[in-house]
């Protein structure tokens, strides 16, 4: 008499391999280290005081850029993902001056809204111009 698990069609097994192939289009480890990298971003970026805000994308295109050397691999969700929470959230923190309140009161979903899209796109951006430039340097003559 065969069990159930010795098959090899369980519905057990069959979880791993989802649970297997979720890993590899999102690994948490790989966000947790993008998003401290894009969270520096922000802030690194931010407090050049000649661009502003747009040193704030300009962190987070580099924070995605220095991913793709530290990471394997295709990992654009896990750049996008984390540049695009970091993006929403320092956009939102930094609205909430008291001469914008009423602004962040009236308008505050499309200003996290704005600043996740912009912040999605530049870690797309320099995720990919890194994994462009790391295929470049390891790719033989």
């Amino acid at each position: 008499m065969r069990l159930a698990s010795d098959d090899g069609d369980d519905t057990s097994s069959s979880r791993f391999a989802i649970g297997r192939r979720l890993r590899r289009l999102f690994s948490p480890r790989v966000f947790v280290l993008a998003l401290a990298l894009s969270v520096v971003g922000v802030v690194a970026g931010g407090a050049i005081p000649v661009i502003g805000v747009f040193g704030r994308f300009l962190g987070i295109a580099v924070a995605g850029f220095a991913l793709a050397f530290l990471a394997s691999g295709r990992r654009y969700a896990e750049a996008s993902v984390a540049g695009a929470v970091a993006a929403g959230a320092g956009f939102v923190l930094g609205a909430l001056d008291a001469t914008l309140l009423p602004v962040v009161s009236d308008y505050g979903v499309q200003i996290a809204g704005l600043g996740t899209t912009t912040g999605l796109a530049a870690a797309l951006v320099g995720h990919y111009f890194g994994r462009d430039l790391r295929a470049g340097l390891t790719r033989d003559l």
